[in-house]
């Protein structure tokens, strides 16, 4: 096993004599972007080469959730050909390995990378490749072009770290709330939200045991999309809320059960097949409905307008073993 400086090392070209990027390179597959487009390379196992071309802002957008969130549960798929698979000592890059069509032709490829060198790679490409104009993090309506020539860059809006609550937002010593003091100010779509906070009268000496907060005030503050915050965590249970608008920039994968509850407004799912893409079920999402992901299926939102969206995650790190050896169910429940 090589060094962890050693992984650390990013393989990449010196900038383009014209556009002004770097190309990258990651084992067997190679990346590059021109004004319009992210093109990824890579050989089939018998030799012969292979290409791919993503729009470089909805590629930029999801490498983007990729390396904010560490690779996440399981499948991150860029499109229907590209992604990553999180196996949380290591991660594979893939193409065409979980596409029906390729598979069965043979020009798929996958390679497992140790995180640490493949997380260098991606976070070296993100910044490289995103200009000071454009913030993947955000609706498309608040922020500007990822197209174009090289132009500065947006390091600050790209490594914004994730808010994970160790117990619960406003706790003592845990995250503290959004406000304006601290630049979240409320989102234009949610100028109507309530801002105040609940009333709390613990006993003496439970100050930090009984606690409550506004949640949907705290949502209303979200500077991203797309992006769920641990927001109250007891043991491996997680509730990840989150703000969502236009299209979730990956389709997921999952290694595990994960429970939706819309709280605002909509969101369309696409749903299919983990392995193959083949298409499942549609599924519309309006407030107070609830919904779970299997563990074999892989989704796709879309929210006509921003919502707020509550994502319950089992955080187990052994689960998703658990699932693979059949000592936890794929489904939520069974009748």
């Amino acid at each position: 096993m090589n060094a962890p400086a050693e992984l650390a090392k990013v393989i990449a070209s010196q900038p383009d004599a014209s556009l002004g990027y770097k190309d990258f390179s990651l084992g067997s597959f190679g990346f590059r972007r021109d004004e319009y487009f992210a093109h990824i390379t890579w050989k089939t196992r018998d030799g012969r080469p292979m290409s791919h071309t993503l729009d470089v802002g909805n590629y930029l957008r999801a490498l983007m959730r990729d390396v904010a969130w560490g690779f996440f549960y399981g499948w991150v798929n860029f499109d229907d050909v590209v992604g990553t698979v999180n196996h949380y000592q290591s991660v594979d890059m893939y193409a065409g390995s979980y596409n029906g069509t390729m598979k069965e032709a043979g020009i798929d490829m996958l390679e497992n990378f140790p995180t640490a060198q493949i997380r260098a790679t991606f976070e070296a490409m993100l910044d490289d490749w995103t200009n000071e104009t454009f913030d993947p993090f955000s609706a498309p309506q608040e922020t500007g072009t990822p197209y174009g020539r090289k132009n500065g860059n947006n390091t600050a809006k790209i490594t914004r770290a994730r808010e994970l609550a160790k117990r619960c937002v406003g706790l003592k010593g845990d995250l503290n709330l959004r406000s304006d003091e601290s630049g979240a100010k409320v989102n234009r779509a949610f100028a109507d939200v309530p801002q105040e906070q609940p009333e709390l009268h613990p006993e003496p000496g439970f100050e930090n045991d009984v606690h409550a907060f506004n949640l949907f005030g705290f949502l209303s503050r979200s500077q991203v999309t797309w992006n769920p915050s641990f927001t109250s965590v007891v043991k491996h249970s997680y509730m990840c809320p989150t703000t969502e608008e236009h299209i979730l920039p990956i389709i997921h994968g999952n290694d595990r059960v994960e429970w939706f509850f819309q709280m605002t407004d909509e969101i369309h799912w696409d749903c299919g097949d983990k392995n193959t893409g083949k298409p499942m079920a549609r599924v519309i999402m309006k407030a107070g409905d609830m919904s779970a992901m299997p563990a074999y299926c892989r989704h796709q939102g879309f929210s006509p307008k921003r919502s707020m969206l509550l994502v319950w995650e089992n955080g187990s790190p052994t689960l998703v073993y658990e699932i693979q050896k059949g000592e936890s169910p794929e489904i939520p429940v069974q009748f």
